[in-house]
């Protein structure tokens, strides 16, 4: 059994924190809830037509950037991507479909440069550092084997954690599963969460 904890999805958090720290209101469904260590305000602030178009284009930029966090490395992609008979352009499309969408891309590169992120992205790293299990079998894969076994059975391969306040989980696609750090570490909570993931249909 092989299962890939990403416990710090770096295009989520980037998205995450653009939501709160620029007020965006995006509307969808089934969104992740507010962070739980809230970002000051960005240094650079945007214009509210920015944060308005924004805003709209959030929920369908989360949905493609989720939908990518839940899928493995494709090993042939890679292998493409280093191989010396790839051209320039070959290989930048190749490295594109490896890294998925590009929340800079959607927003800007620069919105990232404010020194509220890097601060904000700075604490969280030092936060996740600290909190790691020192034990194998404190993890909480370890913990729950049993029924993360039984979701593996089913098709789990992947679990993605996102700093949110809650219990939120959300499905995303026929292999992984997305859940809140608090859902991960209570250890009823999570097998629930394991639990519901249902094979692909």
């Amino acid at each position: 059994m092989t299962i890939t904890v990403e416990d710090r999805p770096h295009a989520l958090l980037e998205l995450l924190w653009l939501r709160e720290a620029h007020s965006l209101n995006p509307d969808g469904e089934d969104l992740p809830p507010h962070l739980v260590r809230t970002p000051v305000p960005a240094a650079t602030a945007v214009y509210q037509a920015t944060r308005a178009r924004w805003s709209r284009g959030w929920s369908g930029v989360w949905d493609e950037v989720l939908a990518h966090a839940g899928t493995e490395p494709d090993r042939a992609l890679v292998d493409n991507v280093f191989s010396a008979e790839a051209s320039d352009p070959d290989r930048a499309r190749l490295l594109r479909q490896l890294t998925g969408p590009s929340v800079s891309d959607q927003f800007g590169a620069e919105v990232f440069d404010d020194a509220t992120y890097q601060e904000w992205d700075r604490l969280g790293f030092e936060s996740h550092v600290a909190s790691r299990p020192t034990v194998l079998a404190n993890s909480p894969e370890r913990r729950s084997v049993a029924v993360l076994a039984d979701a593996w059975r089913r098709g789990l391969t992947k679990v993605v954690t996102v700093p949110c306040v809650g219990t939120h989980v959300r499905q995303i696609g026929p292999h992984a599963l997305l859940v809140t750090e608090e859902v991960r570490g209570d250890r009823a909570a999570y097998e629930n969460a394991l639990r519901s993931f249902a094979p692909a249909v």
